[in-house]
């Protein structure tokens, strides 16, 4: 009796300790499926604008943190240099196009010559015919319709060539109009992308010359993580894979936000001292880009995690 109520005990305690061990191995299941994969920081493409002119900024009324839209009017440098070198460029072509020559005319009179020597001609030849007139009149007319026929064809090759000539020069002096025009549209500054001004370089009446950074822009609402994976990792990872961004949140409460791997560095690195993996002791990592769309949460700069489903 006493070995067999021995066994039970033994039994009993099996059971237990193999329960123990599984509520064990399911709490530390969840406790890794909780893990993050990679960490990073928050970063959003930024875009610096510089000035394409020279001059005087008339008007630059914006804010740092302020949003605007692709295309908004956010500045303008002083145009009236560039003006009045459209205004001097229109006077040119105008002058240029009032030396062209009237090829109508010029050949008009040597073309009624023309016709009033064949008349002529006809007249002479019944002349001829009746034996009132000689054939030395006949040839005489002859030789001056040949004359005037030779200078019409000089008369039209030279003044197409001389149309041709002023028509290229005007040509050339639009494409310098067209040159102005881009230097004056380049006068207004216009908002490159949808997006929030970061930082602003230059205020009001202050000079611009061509070069010079005028503000910062990034768009907040598109951002991405860069993180750092190692190898033997990357194969289970592929663009387009879905993953989960968790964020610091004041509360303790991790904010998540719904992201895509968007890009997979082709080659490999040394980890960055200031990223830590989940592979500590690997040397050479792979960067991914995971892209979000941010509801106001992450900054530029805010650490995160990235979770890869």
């Amino acid at each position: 009796m006493k070995k067999i109520h021995s066994g039970m005990n033994m039994t009993k305690l099996g059971i237990c300790l193999l329960l123990s061990t599984c509520m064990i191995f399911s709490v530390s299941c969840r406790k890794n499926k909780g893990d993050a994969d990679a960490y990073g920081v928050c970063e959003a493409t930024e875009i610096i604008v510089s000035s394409e002119s020279n001059g005087k900024m008339l008007s630059f009324d914006i804010q740092e943190g302020e949003s605007y839209q692709k295309g908004d009017d956010l500045g303008c440098i002083d145009t009236f240099h560039t003006y009045l070198q459209i205004k001097q460029l229109e006077s040119s072509i105008n002058a240029v196009l009032a030396r062209r020559p009237n090829t109508g005319s010029q050949i008009r009179v040597l073309e009624d010559k023309l016709a009033t020597l064949e008349k002529e001609k006809k007249r002479v030849h019944n002349l001829i015919e009746a034996n009132a007139a000689s054939t030395k009149q006949m040839d005489d007319i002859q030789a001056e319709i040949n004359i005037t026929k030779s200078q019409l064809a000089a008369t039209k090759s030279t003044l197409s060539t001389q149309d041709q000539s002023l028509l290229e020069e005007v040509e050339a002096m639009r494409f310098q109009m067209q040159q102005l025009q881009h230097a004056l549209e380049s006068c207004h500054i216009k908002a490159p992308i949808t997006g929030t001004i970061i930082n602003k370089y230059i205020e009001e009446n202050e000079l611009a010359y061509q070069g010079k950074p005028l503000f910062k822009m990034a768009d907040l609402t598109n951002m991405f993580i860069k993180v750092y994976i190692t190898e033997d990792a990357l194969s289970s990872i592929k663009l387009g894979q879905k993953a989960i961004v968790r964020l610091d949140n004041k509360d303790g409460k991790p904010i998540k936000l719904d992201g895509t791997v968007s890009w997979i560095s082709p080659k490999a690195e040394f980890t960055p001292k200031m990223i830590q993996t989940k592979n500590e002791r690997a040397n050479l990592v792979y960067a991914v880009k995971v892209s979000f769309k941010n509801d106001g949460s992450a900054k530029i700069g805010m650490p995160g995690e990235v979770l890869f489903k």
